[in-house]
């Protein structure tokens, strides 16, 4: 009987993915299109497919290492006996062919799934509507070695929220005081949308922001007036967001886009021991205090928050080497700003934010980076 079921099982098995294989049909792979951006053989690639019209599909492929181009690729996917081939051709960088005019190279179709696309020597692995591997076979000296590129989609997001940031030569520091002549010339925005909970008074909670730049960092001052300060987990790494704390939301190139467990966006918890929480690929919290410096002074219900924050981009690795991006005049960011409010409760009682967002469900900033406003980066002449 034990036999039986094992067999039975593997059978089972094999229809289920069995069903899972989709025709030859180019709509089955339409997730393929759009501006893709990724990095491979030290450099920057970039990869641009059309919709599916007139039984093709069509790419172009850049290679740029040091602001250099290194070759261009035009792609096919097009539909012939009742299947799919994949085609392409290589130009160096002033345009000259690298096959002869009629030769091509080709990579028949192995199979298609619902979310990975197998041709003979390269292959296309949707990871989410954003993000995708493409696996290509490299033959050198007669030897095989797969590479893997790694692509996000370029998404325009809509502006939202537009604040202008001032550049300054004279770094803030960071201690809290915020006596530095850049503060005084930079304007208050507000905190002042509730994102979660009932709603709150002024005698409860008030809050407002000041933001500047240098080429290393963005610096942060916010004012919050809160009747009273809690600090409910010694632990950082618990509950970190049912105390109060700053949290700071970052897309280093404003794409937006879905970030909850990868590093598309960062979404930085800064408690009052000045602890930086945000949640891996792992779905685990972590500290970042590495990130962001921060120091705070109290005086009665109000604290001042001065806080450096350095930018990473969606390459950044959980658990490798990282640099921060360095700034310049008229970048994005996608931004925002919340407080985490709780004056009494086991959970955090108001969640108030610096941009509006529409729908119900307000607390998405964790996971939607789309509902992020815009800051855009001034010289220090403008």
């Amino acid at each position: 009987m034990r036999y039986l079921i094992v067999i039975l099982t593997l059978v089972v098995f094999s229809i289920q993915c069995k069903a899972q294989t989709l025709e030859p049909k180019l709509e089955n792979i339409a997730w393929i299109t759009g501006t893709w951006h990724g990095q491979a053989f030290g450099g920057k690639t970039e990869e641009i497919w059309s919709q599916p019209s007139g039984g093709s599909m069509m790419a172009t492929f850049k290679l740029t290492v040091d602001e250099k181009v290194q070759f261009y690729e035009i792609e096919i996917i097009r539909e012939i006996e009742n299947s799919l081939i994949l085609q392409l051709k290589h130009f160096g960088d002033d345009l000259k062919g690298w096959e002869t005019k009629d030769e091509t190279v080709d990579f028949p179709l192995k199979e298609i799934t619902e979310n990975k696309v197998v041709f003979e020597g390269m292959s296309f692995e949707r990871i989410s509507d954003n993000e995708m591997n493409v696996y290509v076979d490299n033959n050198d000296n007669g030897k095989t070695e797969i590479v893997k590129f790694n692509y996000k989609k370029a998404i325009k997001k809509p502006v939202k929220q537009l604040i202008t940031v001032k550049y300054t030569k004279t770094k803030p520091n960071i201690d809290g005081i915020a006596d530095e002549a850049i503060w005084e010339n930079a304007a208050w925005y507000p905190i002042n949308q509730l994102w979660l909970g009932e709603a709150y008074t002024k005698d409860d909670f008030e809050g407002r922001y000041k933001l500047t730049w240098t080429e290393d960092a963005l610096y942060l001052l916010s004012e919050i007036k809160d009747n009273q300060l809690r600090d409910v987990y010694k632990d950082p790494l618990k509950n970190w967001w049912d105390e109060d704390c700053l949290e700071i939301f970052i897309d280093e190139d404003n794409r937006g886009g879905e970030h909850q467990y990868n590093h598309n966006a960062f979404a930085y918890h800064v408690d009052l021991e000045g602890n930086v929480v945000d949640v891996t690929p792992q779905k685990e919290g972590k500290l970042y205090n590495s990130h962001i410096e921060s120091e705070r002074v109290s005086i009665g219900n109000t604290t001042i928050w001065e806080v450096k924050i350095l930018l990473f981009n969606d390459s950044y690795k959980e658990n490798g080497e990282n640099s921060s991006v360095s700034l310049t005049a008229n970048k994005n960011i996608g931004f925002a700003l919340a407080y985490c409010d709780n004056d009494s409760s086991e959970h955090r009682e108001n969640f108030i934010g610096s941009i509006p967002v529409q729908g119900d469900d307000k607390d998405r900033g964790w996971i939607d980076a789309n509902i992020f406003g815009t800051l855009l980066l001034l010289d220090s002449k403008d």
